[in-house]
């Protein structure tokens, strides 16, 4: 069992950092470009469909008490199933998170570091990311408690303060490409959710274990609120948006804003806090992989190789030979394969751990 406890507000923080870090680039952008006109729909219904998964996720947890998903994989196979299963999850937190850092570095090199080479921009958020593990977890809980709130503040004024250039009438058609379309291919856009995937190993840090299914409902339905503002943003306020490849397209519409004379080009303060917020996701992300390795290894002393997993994700961040190759990662085989790890391998696990559970 983890030493480290956290309270009911971080549990639901560290599963909301996940989804503003997606955000950030071009995920509601890749929503929209999936259902059209219905992505405000799409992403009501995406919503319901998540919280009930979710609520089997925890029904499902109530028979192992405080295990996670790594426990209940050696419960169900055995040590050589855990560690196949913890290897693949371990693989998944170093890809997503090393893909995204690419197209995060881009995107800040295209914006404001058009002469630096990326690998330099990248380098500097693995430093962040390995000081804030070495520092605690319990430290990068307390960024997060107070950037977080700050970040999903920051697309609400998005939203509010470009009002004026909000267009209605972009939502019709009601259902965009047909009812097929927003209720059956519509559902890719699941993989939006992917804080869902620490749902499966936060029982052991918990405080108040008791308190699980609250968490796991309200960060659910915080982050289809998130996203519902981000989705309306983007389409609401851009006539072609869909048809670009913009990668950033909430520091687009940042850019939109003004407060008179004296407040312009405020693009930059949100730019500020995004980075933070990207700094807060890749050490919970890395917190969460060196935990699972520690499982995996026995290892007493995880502070040894905190480097190793940063000097890893700057690797598989090097890896596409430009953005058009990462970005086609991230759009197009990130969906599926999140979907695959958090909706259907997870909770297969936790069924057949059910079902064994059962037969004993």
């Amino acid at each position: 069992m983890s030493k480290i406890k956290i309270g009911t507000t971080e549990a639901v923080v560290v599963i909301l950092t996940v989804i503003i870090a997606h955000s950030i680039l071009s995920m509601p952008r890749n929503l929209i470009v999936r259902t059209q006109s219905a992505t405000i729909i799409n992403i009501i219904y995406v919503t319901i469909i998540c919280t009930l998964i979710v609520l089997l996720i925890c029904k499902l947890f109530k028979k192992f008490g405080n295990s996670d998903i790594i426990d209940i994989s050696e419960y169900l196979g055995g040590k050589v199933f855990k560690n196949i299963i913890g290897s693949i999850f371990i693989l998944y937190f170093i890809a997503s998170s090393s893909i995204l850092l690419r197209n995060f570095c881009e995107a800040l090199g295209i914006v404001y570091f058009q002469m630096t080479p990326i690998i330099f921009i990248i380098f500097l958020f693995i430093i962040g990311s390995c000081f804030s593990n070495r520092l605690g977890f319990n430290v990068s809980l307390k960024v997060n408690l107070i950037i977080l709130p700050i970040a999903f503040l920051s697309v609400a004024i998005i939203f509010i303060a470009n009002a004026k250039n909000i267009d209605i009438q972009k939502i019709f058609p009601i259902l965009g490409n047909g009812f097929g379309n927003t209720f059956f291919t519509g559902l890719l856009n699941i993989s939006a959710f992917e804080g869902i995937l620490y749902l499966y190993f936060i029982p052991p840090y918990l405080k108040e274990p008791e308190k699980y299914k609250k968490i796991s409902i309200l960060s659910t339905l915080l982050s289809g609120v998130y996203l519902l503002l981000c989705v309306s943003i983007i389409l609401f306020i851009f006539s072609s948006f869909i048809a670009t490849n913009e990668i950033m397209p909430l520091y687009s519409a940042a850019r939109y804003i003004s407060f008179g004379n004296f407040l312009q080009r405020l693009e930059s303060i949100f730019m500020l806090i995004w980075i933070i917020a990207f700094i807060s996701y890749l050490s919970i992300t890395c917190k969460f992989a060196i935990s699972v390795f520690k499982k995996l290894t026995n290892i007493k002393n995880t502070k040894e190789i905190i480097n190793v997993f940063g000097l890893l994700i700057l690797a598989i961040a090097m890896l596409p030979k430009n953005l058009a190759v990462s970005t086609f990662l991230e759009t197009e085989i990130y969906s599926y394969v999140s979907i695959a790890v958090i909706f259907v391998l997870g909770i297969t696990i936790l069924i057949l751990a059910n079902l064994k559970k059962k037969k004993t």
